[in-house]
């Protein structure tokens, strides 16, 4: 009885939340206690810019990031980089089993030195040594199974590397939130990816993302009426049937 009151009071808390949703936009998470801007507020810092740096930075040659044929891509913690996604996975998949067996057996005695003739007269009527027994036996077994999928998802996101292992690989992250009346669309990236495979424009496509989690959601007033109650959910946990 205790467990049960408990379950009941912390669900009659959920939905007290949820009250306090009703009639308001959902918010959006606060940026200041992400990932991201810790790595750009604490990641490693450029070299202060002096006056002997920018007489030796004039050459248009230059491979400084500030030049003008400079390396812009990421690489440093805190840096910024677009992650393309375009899914486009199609899979089909089809397995077809049979099987079949059957089997008889007969036996029966026609003569032998007139003892079949000599019991069938024993027998009772309709009965003969002629066919003592017969049995027969079938079975069969077919299975049909498939599989159908087709995903197409076209995404760009920025990225922001939180920090760069020791052996070189960056491990970025990025989220994005779009909020469109009541509804808001959430996005997030996360993975490891090698400094060489950023392109020259600043960008990695996310087969080239090592350990990638891609999560395309929302939250909001539709997300919620797709969902079951929370008395709902509660009840086919618990219930065994």
């Amino acid at each position: 009885m205790k467990a049960s009151f408990k379950l009941l009071c912390a669900v009659a808390l959920l939905g007290c939340q949820r009250l306090e949703d009703v009639g308001k936009a959902p918010d959006f998470t606060p940026v200041e206690t992400s990932s991201e801007y810790f790595a750009m507020t604490q990641g490693s810092e450029l070299p202060e810019f002096t006056p002997s740096q920018e007489g030796a930075e004039a050459s248009l040659w230059s491979g400084s990031r500030g030049s003008l044929l400079g390396d812009r891509r990421a690489g440093l913690a805190g840096d910024i980089m677009t992650v393309v996604i375009e899914i486009n996975d199609k899979a089909e998949i089809s397995n077809s089993t049979g099987r079949s067996r059957s089997g008889s057996e007969q036996m029966g005695v026609t003569s032998m030195f007139g003892i079949p003739q000599r019991l069938d007269a024993k027998l009772p009527e309709g009965a003969s040594m002629a066919d003592a027994y017969n049995t027969s036996s079938s079975s069969s077994y077919s299975g049909d199974g498939s599989v159908q999928r087709n995903e197409k998802l076209t995404l760009r996101v920025a990225a922001t590397i939180l920090e760069r292992l020791p052996n070189g690989i960056l491990r970025i992250q990025g989220s994005q939130e779009v909020r469109v009346n009541f509804e808001v669309r959430e996005l997030i990236v996360t993975g490891f990816v090698r400094p060489e495979d950023i392109s020259r424009q600043n960008e990695i496509t996310y087969d080239k993302i090592a350990g990638a989690r891609i999560s395309y959601g929302g939250r909001g007033q539709i997300t919620d009426v797709q969902q079951p109650r929370l008395g709902q959910q509660v009840a086919d946990v618990i219930l065994p049937f």
